[in-house]
């Protein structure tokens, strides 16, 4: 999207108020996550090696920043773009019990984003994963779990307020579940980013269930990789997608805002079902993929928690780069100092 420049913006906290405040959501919402999710912290990588599969394509063209590594004879390795497989795997390695399971900082580099009010370089996320039994491949064990996060937000929210009253709570109580296939129902005419728009605008905060499957236009109201998030099993509904995009209303920047991607993770049969349709029925060979289709990894559900995305929300900051340090092009990085719009 292009850059959003508020009309008569007003900085909320200087930025060394602003330090303070990232570090004390960083430090409740993590806690909150933990025990409403019964989630334990672990040590991620920041890079895997290449070729095994284990790190994400996300929608499928973002490229892998890459580097050749001399004590293994050159070979590449590359910093991840989510850790959705590696979840899974430690989860299976941990023995870790359904209905528990585990979290840990992501941090990545995404070369491709195009840069602006809400996407940077350099991403930070909670990601995390849980183990779950297969008669939990629901989409009403989904929205419970979701139900759950937003409830963490709120709470998060709250002590925001508590410490800085002039930021007022802008969340609704509720979360509204919204089917992508119904949201092209409702607006045929509007592309999938205006049709969340939309609808985050009249709720508030939403979450589009369906990501990924073609719709009844024949188009997915987004791109999925293939191999993590279940976008193909029916739901009870009859809706094809166990996945979704948890979004709120932002009224500072008057737009949306994604503040999770998550879903319940494909089984065996999803797994292949989603390779053919994706045209990369190749990838069942790699190890990650053996491993899951030989019935090695549990079930599981899990996602990833925009950190800077959640600080600036909360904060009602007008610029992700406000809350974390990256680089920008000089022209965004004037026009947000003439609009009093501070980049860390």
């Amino acid at each position: 999207m292009a850059l959003i420049i508020p009309d008569k913006y007003k900085l909320k906290l200087l930025p060394e108020t602003t330090e303070v405040a990232i570090k004390m959501i960083k430090r409740q919402f993590q806690s909150e996550l933990s025990e409403a999710l019964n989630l334990r912290r672990v040590t991620a990588p920041l890079f895997v090696l290449s070729g095994t599969g284990l790190n994400d394509d996300l929608n499928g063209v973002e490229r892998a920043v890459s580097f050749p590594v001399k004590a293994l004879g050159d070979r590449r390795a590359e910093v991840v773009h989510s850790l959705a497989k590696w979840k899974r795997v430690k989860l299976g390695a941990y023995d870790i019990a359904p209905g528990y399971g585990l979290y840990t900082d992501m941090n990545a580099i995404r070369a491709d984003e195009e840069l602006d009010n809400l996407h940077s370089l350099y991403v930070d996320q909670w990601d995390w994963e849980q183990t779950i039994r297969p008669q939990d491949r629901t989409a009403d064990y989904l929205r419970a779990t979701v139900r759950k996060i937003y409830g963490a937000i709120r709470r998060t929210e709250r002590m925001v307020y508590e410490q800085f009253p002039h930021i007022t709570p802008r969340l609704p109580e509720e979360v509204t579940f919204i089917r992508s296939a119904d949201l092209l129902r409702e607006f045929p005419h509007l592309s999938p980013e205006q049709r969340e728009a939309e609808a985050a605008r009249r709720h508030g905060a939403i979450f589009i269930i369906g990501i990924g499957a073609p719709l009844a236009d024949g188009r997915p109201h987004g791109s999925r990789a293939p191999d993590y998030d279940d976008w193909s099993t029916p739901a009870a509904d009859g809706h094809a997608g166990l996945n979704g995009d948890l979004i709120v209303w932002d009224s500072v920047l008057g737009c949306p805002i994604e503040i999770s991607s998550m879903g319940i993770r494909v089984d065996a049969d999803a797994l292949r079902r989603q390779l053919d349709m994706a045209g990369c029925s190749e990838r069942a060979g790699l190890e990650f993929h053996r491993k899951l289709l030989d019935g090695e990894l549990p079930a599981s559900i899990g996602g990833g928690i925009g950190q800077s995305r959640l600080c600036m929300f909360l904060l009602q900051k007008a610029h992700i780069g406000e809350v974390q340090a990256s680089i920008w092009p000089e022209a965004q990085i004037a026009a947000c100092a003439a609009a009093g719009i501070e980049l860390l």
